[in-house]
């Protein structure tokens, strides 16, 4: 599955990130003496009816990797403004290259349009943001990364099974034990995936008889087309679009969590900054990452396919962005956003909100959605403009 912090995606883990089993006898699902967790994955494996060669070859010379250990306990947390992450990441290198391989893979990115119905822009938009076309892809080895995470105690119900598809992987040749490497979390590839989800989406793009999301690029395109459908695409239908907005705007409407249709949102004098809003009866979100004063889309039914891949309201809202300007919107205005809380001042601002009775989650200095709707839910009782955006000012409000 693509990723979800590592370091960029992916979201659709979540519920599988939370809660494990922590029994460590030998045989058990995890933790113990490493050989003996290795022959309860030989069993599991050759219950799946996996060949003892494919088995052995992936396990042999299966190690821990205490590099992975530390690295997935040191995650860290998305603190970004949109502003700061997304000038970043839609860079001019990214931007130029993004439509030269447009541009160079059309035939196949029309074929993931006509197969799956997702436009080249939004394929590579991903392509690019997770690995830059495959340039910087990781190198961990796969399967020590998987073995150690299915190992360790933290969530081996998630990793125990991409460790047993790894040697599926292999038996079937797409996987090389001694030299497959990706991320430190076991995804593998130029959209980095992991190994249960190569092999229920890949798709063997140029016709070798092998899905090889590390090496060729119409699997890449093609795997990524079919996943994202999976996701629920809509084809045919956009998925962000820059607005401008008038200063007399309901801005408690605003965020992913409220929907109006576009006729709805033109009534009120939205519109679009480049082109026209599409069908008056599609749903829309007005997104304002840095509030009001900051840049401004209407999020449709296919931007919620980026929060599937991504749960980061930052990362998903860049990504989407970065496939108009692929697409050819022009760069969004950045506008002039209040200034912003630092990492102490909001998660004082959680603290208080909490106090309030809000459940804005854990004090991580984050803002994240349950504590963007307590930010508005204060702005509309203070008679100030409910745009979700924490200032000093409304700290100091409350």
């Amino acid at each position: 599955m693509i990723r979800m912090t590592l370091p960029l995606a992916s979201a659709c883990l979540a519920a599988l990130l939370a809660g494990s089993p922590t029994a460590n006898a030998a045989g058990a699902p995890c933790g113990g003496d490493f050989g003996s967790f290795l022959n309860g994955v030989r069993r599991d494996a050759r219950a799946e009816g996996l060949s003892d060669a494919a088995i052995s070859r992936t396990l042999a010379n299966a190690r821990i990797n205490r590099k992975v250990l530390a690295r997935d306990r040191a995650q860290g947390v998305f603190k970004q403004t949109f502003l700061t992450f997304s000038k970043r990441a839609v860079s001019g290198y990214r931007l130029k290259h993004g439509a030269g391989n447009l541009s160079k893979y059309a035939k196949v990115f029309a074929r993931a349009e006509r197969d799956y119905g997702v436009p080249g822009p939004v394929i590579t938009a991903f392509w690019g943001l997770e690995t830059d076309y495959g340039a910087v892809q990781g190198d961990f080895n796969t399967v020590n990364a998987l073995a150690t995470l299915a190992h360790d105690c933290r969530r081996p119900e998630l990793f125990r099974p991409q460790l047993l598809a790894a040697i599926r992987m292999v038996e079937h040749g797409d996987l090389d034990p001694a030299r497959t490497t990706g991320a430190w979390a076991g995804e593998i590839g130029q959209v980095q995936m992991l190994p249960q989800d190569i092999i229920r989406f890949g798709v063997d793009g140029d016709g070798n008889g092998h899905v090889d999301l590390k090496k060729s690029a119409p699997d890449t395109i093609l795997t990524a087309a079919r996943f994202i459908q999976s996701l629920g695409w809509r084809a045919g239908e956009p998925w962000l679009q820059e607005v401008v907005l008038p200063d007399t705007l309901t801005w408690e409407k605003s965020g992913v969590q409220f929907e109006l249709t576009t006729d709805d949102w033109a009534a009120q004098g939205v519109r679009a900054r480049s082109g026209q809003l599409p069908d008056g009866r599609l749903p829309a979100a007005l997104l304002l990452p840095q509030g009001r004063k900051g840049p401004a889309f209407l999020a449709y039914p296919n931007y919620r396919v980026y929060l599937e891949w991504n749960q980061s309201f930052i990362y998903t809202t860049t990504a989407a962005y970065f496939a108009t300007r692929l697409a050819g919107a022009p760069r969004y205005q950045a506008g002039s956003p209040d200034t912003g809380l630092s990492d102490a001042q909001m998660k004082a601002l959680q603290t208080r909100l909490r106090k309030r009775g809000y459940d804005v989650g854990k004090i991580d200095g984050i803002l994240g959605s349950g504590t963007r709707a307590a930010v508005q839910a204060e702005q509309l009782r203070l008679g100030i403009p409910a745009d979700g955006w924490p200032t000093p000012a409304l700290l100091n409000r409350l």
